[in-house]
């Protein structure tokens, strides 16, 4: 790998959704020449025009900065990044297995499949997909076997923790690096690519694969269980009468503990938490480590027993049978400041609802037209405002700013019933109490 000694790295990035836009852009603004790999033809033409295909803050002008400048494109054939690239990164998606737990591993067989028979001088593949852990070692296996150049190519896994909605951020400004490695060359390489962010001063932990691949899993499942905890605790102060928003701060100063995630609301969702804590433990049940299996289950239960007390909740707010209720949903994103809809709780509280006979309406203001492929049958609105016309009682499931600053009096004068479920814990409860609002918050009294 110290043929490209003479010249700037050249850096391929196969897969281009939402972690490989992110690493595409990113590698091009830490001053190499990147070609992004896209087999969708929609796809590739609004890479090309430096537009993102999903919606991500920052993402588009970052593109079109170096789509414009020459140093990123993109393309579907193979053969332009074999042997141009002195780094290969595979981000292809990971999701979860039809009729089952475990990942799908499809996409990076299919990268294989394409990209080895084709390298035929040294060079370095660097997985950033969530994989199982043992993945790296059968890519290996593969590349080694199936390139002419052979064992010249040499596979390392760099974990990504991009956070949706902070892509971007995450991606240039990382809050640590990860290089899974087996050789010195090879973490040589992996400084040599994220020299910006290492100077800048971002912490690095070299380890084996094996353990670089568990990172991210791990990351996860750890997020998920504080998540998990800390909506078990509302139950406690459901019961109690404590809230659960004083005491996530309470908690949050001891610094063994911290705050961060540590925010009571509908549960976690999202493409990549739900399906990769669930690899997680199968590969755990593969490996026999039935402990991880029993914890991380009992999360997983949490999380979905979140989403069916918000809908317990807004029948005991209702009062009265479902069926000629309307119910308002403000949000279908499963976070703010992104359009994904997989696994969201807003959207599936919302379709929960629906199931028992009321008129639900919801409104988002990046997720309309990805909530619509997924339940089509629900009503969708142009505004919160409209969205809340002629409601009963009126949900809050996506943390989206624009939400938070509704005016309370106003809205009481569209809606059927002043009846507020503040599911994420973020409006100020005593202004809408003021202004005439029956307000209920899980874990708060």
């Amino acid at each position: 790998m110290s043929e490209a000694t003479s010249r700037p790295l050249r850096i391929a990035v196969i897969g281009t959704s939402y972690l490989g836009a992110n690493t595409a852009a990113g590698m091009a603004e830490f001053g190499f020449d990147v070609i992004g790999v896209e087999i969708d033809e929609h796809r590739l033409k609004l890479l090309n025009d430096g537009k993102a295909p999903l919606y991500e803050p920052g993402l588009d002008p970052l593109l079109k900065k170096h789509v414009d400048s020459g140093r990123l494109r993109f393309t579907k054939d193979y053969r332009e990044i074999a042997d141009w690239a002195d780094v290969h990164f595979i981000a292809v998606g990971t999701p979860q297995l039809e009729g089952s737990e475990a990942a799908d591993l499809s996409q990076v067989n299919s990268v294989v499949d394409m990209l080895a028979p084709l390298l035929t001088q040294p060079t370095l593949v660097v997985g950033r997909s969530t994989v199982p852990v043992g993945t790296s070692k059968l890519v290996e296996a593969r590349f080694h076997a199936e390139a002419p150049a052979g064992t010249a190519v040499e596979i390392a896994w760099q974990p990504e923790f991009l956070r949706e909605a902070h892509g971007v951020e995450d991606t240039l400004h990382p809050d640590r690096l990860v290089f899974g490695v087996e050789s010195e060359t090879a973490e040589a390489r992996m400084r040599e690519v994220f020299a910006t962010p290492i100077a800048e001063g971002t912490p690095v932990v070299v380890c084996n694969r094996p353990t670089a691949e568990l990172v991210k899993g791990g990351a996860n499942a750890f997020l998920a269980t504080k998540i998990s905890f800390i909506n078990a605790l509302a139950e406690m102060a459901d019961a109690s009468g404590a809230d659960v928003t004083q005491l996530a701060d309470a908690l949050g100063f001891d610094k063994r503990i911290g705050r961060g995630m540590l925010n009571a609301g509908p549960g976690y969702g999202g493409g990549c938490l739900p399906k990769d804590l669930r690899a997680f433990m199968h590969r755990a049940g593969e490996l026999g480590v039935e402990e991880v299996i029993t914890l991380l289950r009992e999360v997983d239960d949490i999380n979905q027993h979140r989403r069916a007390r918000i809908v317990d909740l807004a029948h005991e707010v209702l009062g009265a049978e479902w069926v000629g209720r309307n119910v308002t949903v403000l949000g279908a994103a499963f976070k703010a400041g992104t359009d994904d809809v997989r696994d969201s709780p807003a959207l599936d509280v919302a379709g929960r609802i629906q199931l028992h006979g009321a008129n639900v309406t919801v409104y988002d203001p990046e997720a309309m037209e990805n909530a619509r492929k997924v339940r089509p049958t629900l009503r969708y609105a142009g505004s919160a405002i409209e969205a809340c016309e002629g409601a009963h009682v009126v949900l809050h499931l996506t943390e989206w700013p624009e939400f938070r600053q509704l005016d309370p009096v106003a809205l009481k004068q569209v809606v059927a019933t002043p009846a507020l479920i503040d599911a994420r814990l973020l409006l100020d409860a005593a202004v809408w109490r003021a202004a005439g609002w029956t307000y209920r918050a899980p874990g708060r009294p």
